[in-house]
């Protein structure tokens, strides 16, 4: 059988008759399970097949077993996010059974921390291993790459060209920055200026704020923000806290210690108040010039827009470094509120969205107090070629 043949059989469902490519084994079991979720009666698609997913949890999870046995992992979350959407599967994903069946990841974690609050006890423990299993992979994936970031953009805020005592010298840089003015015949290096650590002597903690909009559509972001939430927390150099927002604001920096506990804190879902978010997070900042506030949210505000960008500027002349970001996550902001992202922007605070392998970097230009507008224009950039 022609390869091209089958594959467009597979992508275009129906039966023998439009391609003329009669499917067996693997393939028939293969075009089975995605009927059941392409071509379960909605209307779409070839129109022959009849089929779905059902009301039936073992039957689902059945399914769900067949999907990662014939799929690669990227197509499976895929699927799996397309049937809760399609098929209406909120309410089996209470199911125990299900959800050890489920392929773990970030989009299928937020959908069940939006049933945080219904789901009962006996779906709870299995949700928490699921969870757990995803945040454990984006600790992996993210954590050294974060702390080595920050730890770097630390050493380099804090370096000074007129350091007061030998001891404060950084004699590698120092020597560095001066190999041109090295002399052969007596084999030395003159050094025409100093590298060293001008804080050295009073570690001075940054603040940084997490304030996270927990609404529905920010499921992503909030999961990515928990975990790098807590990474930032176990660094001694900073002091990070972390609240989220609807119309009320929860703070959970008790729980960065913990970030699975952090996320069934939240609450997906409801309305929005950003200007009661900032307010809170300004009660956090005590040393304003030392301060890093990041919003992430799509910024459509249901409480008081005119206080909201009050108090951005509050903080911005203050000497808080604002970051606003749109989102967290690897799909970017397709909807937020631009005519509240264009007043930020106005006021030098701009709104993107950033990507989590980004976010380390991101954070790193914060903390040397760099362009942020600048450094999202180059990521930009970066990331398009």
């Amino acid at each position: 059988m022609d390869d091209r043949l089958r594959r467009w059989r597979l992508v275009l469902g129906g039966d023998a008759d439009g391609t003329g490519c009669a499917l067996g084994g693997t393939d028939a079991q293969m075009d089975g399970a995605l009927a059941a979720l392409y071509n379960g009666g909605d209307g779409e698609g070839a129109g022959e097949r009849s089929g779905g997913l059902g009301a039936s949890a073992p039957r689902v999870a059945r399914w769900l077993g067949d999907i990662r046995s014939y799929f690669p992992s990227t197509v499976v979350q895929v699927m799996q996010k397309d049937a809760v959407e399609r098929l209406n599967l909120t309410r089996l994903l209470l199911e125990p059974e299900m959800l050890e069946a489920v392929e773990p990841d970030v989009h299928m974690v937020g959908t069940l921390l939006s049933l945080n609050r219904v789901m009962p006890e006996k779906a709870r423990e299995s949700a928490r291993a699921l969870v757990r299993k995803v945040v454990s992979e984006l600790e992996r994936r993210l954590v050294q790459k974060t702390k080595a970031a920050v730890t770097g953009a630390l050493d380099r805020s804090a370096r000074t060209h007129r350091p007061k005592r030998v001891a404060d010298i950084d004699w590698d840089r120092t020597i560095r920055a001066n190999l041109k003015n090295y002399l052969p015949e007596r084999n030395t290096v003159v050094p025409s200026r100093l590298v060293g650590y001008g804080r050295r002597q009073r570690a001075v903690q940054r603040e940084v704020v997490l304030c996270i909009d927990q609404s529905g559509s920010m499921a992503a972001s909030v999961v990515y923000s928990s975990v790098f939430g807590a990474v930032l927390a176990s660094m001694r150099s900073l002091r990070t806290s972390l609240v989220v927002f609807d119309t009320a604001v929860v703070d959970l920096t008790d729980q960065l210690h913990d970030p699975v506990e952090l996320l069934f804190g939240t609450q997906l879902g409801g309305g929005t108040d950003i200007n009661r978010a900032i307010a809170y997070s300004q009660g956090l900042i005590t040393r304003p010039t030392d301060s890093i506030f990041i919003l992430i949210s799509d910024l459509y505000e249901g409480g008081v827009r005119q206080e909201m960008l009050r108090r951005v500027a509050q903080m911005t002349a203050a000497g808080v470094q604002v970051i606003v970001l749109l989102a967290l996550s690897d799909e970017g902001a397709p909807f937020y509120d631009r005519d509240n992202a264009a007043a930020l922007a106005a006021m030098g605070v701009p709104a993107f969205a950033c990507t989590p392998d980004a976010f380390p970097a991101l954070m790193a230009a914060a903390i040397e107090r760099r362009d942020i507008g600048q450094w999202a224009e180059k990521e930009l950039e970066r990331t398009a070629t």
